[in-house]
C-alpha cells in the first residue's frame, strides 16, 4: 500500500519525550517515537516535526514572571528537544535539519520557508523549534502555521490519549469519545485540542487534524496509511 499522504507535519508535545519520568528527556522513548518516525520516511513521505518543550519548561509554569519572558524560556527548551530528536534520528541514518524561529546559528539554521521546503524536497527530515519565535503563542500555533506554509496535507497530534473526549477519560469514565469533528465544533465546545488560534489557522486554511495515541507502536504509520485511528478534525 502506498502511504495516503506525501508530506506531514508531526506536532510532538515535549512531555510525549519524557516517558514515564515525566520531565527530561527518557532516551529509550525518543528512540522509540524515532523508529517510527523512521519507518515512515523510508516509505518516502516528507517529513517536518514541530517539537514542544513541556518536558523542561512551559510558558505557564513562570507564576509572577513576565509573560515574554517565560514564553522565550519554553522556547529555548523546544530547542533542547530538536536536538535531542535529531541525534538520535541521525543515529538511524535519517538526515535531519533543525530549523529555529529565534537564530542560533551555532547550533542550527534559522528558519527559511524555502530552505525548509528544500530540505523536504532532498529527503530530508526538518524539525521546527523555538515556535513561531514570538510570545503570545503556543507550539500548536506552530504547527499551524508551518503546516500552511510549507504545505502540509495534515498535521499529525500525537498525543497521550488516543483519540479527542468531551472530558478527560482519565477522570471521567462516560467521557464521550469522538471519531471526527469539525473545526467549529472544537471551537464551541472548547475542546482541549489545539488552541483556539491554532484551530483558527488550520480552519482558515483547510488543514486537517488527526489526533492519536502515541503509546501504540505503530500509530505514526497507520495515521500516514491513512488508517481510521484517533480522531480527525477536518471540514464537513
Amino acid at each position: 500500500m502506498k502511504p495516503k499522504y506525501k508530506r506531514v507535519i508531526i506536532k510532538l508535545s515535549g512531555e510525549a519525550l519524557a516517558g514515564s519520568a515525566g520531565h527530561g528527556i527518557d532516551t529509550p522513548t525518543v528512540q522509540a517515537i524515532c523508529s517510527q518516525i523512521k519507518e515512515v520516511f523510508d516509505l518516502g513521505v516528507e517529513i517536518a516535526i514541530v517539537v514542544g518543550g513541556g518536558n523542561f519548561w512551559r510558558g505557564r509554569s513562570g507564576e509572577g514572571m513576565d509573560k515574554s519572558t517565560a514564553d522565550y524560556m519554553g522556547m529555548l527548551a523546544t530547542c533542547i528537544n530538536a536536538l535531542g530528536l535529531q541525534d538520535v534520528l541521525e543515529e538511524m541514518e535519517v538526515p535531519v535539519r533543525v530549523q529555529t524561529a529565534i537564530e542560533m546559528k551555532q547550533i542550527a539554521e534559522p528558519y527559511i520557508r524555502r530552505k525548509a521546503v528544500r530540505h523536504l524536497e532532498k529527503r530530508r527530515v526538518v524539525i521546527f523549534a523555538c515556535g513561531t519565535g514570538n510570545p503570545f503563542f503556543t507550539t500548536d500555533t506552530t504547527a499551524a502555521l508551518r503546516a500552511a506554509e510549507i504545505d502540509a496535507e495534515i498535521i499529525l497530534l500525537a498525543k497521550s490519549i488516543d483519540a479527542v473526549y468531551d472530558s478527560d477519560p482519565l477522570t471521567n469514565s462516560e467521557a464521550i469519545r469522538y471519531s471526527e469533528l469539525s473545526y467549529i465544533d472544537v471551537l464551541n465546545q472548547g475542546l482541549k485540542v489545539m488552541d483556539s488560534t491554532a484551530t483558527s489557522l488550520c480552519m482558515d486554511n483547510h488543514i486537517p487534524i488527526l489526533v492519536f495515541g502515541l503509546n501504540e507502536p505503530k500509530n505514526i504509520l497507520r495515521a500516514i496509511m491513512g488508517e481510521k485511528i484517533g480522531t480527525i478534525i477536518q471540514e464537513v
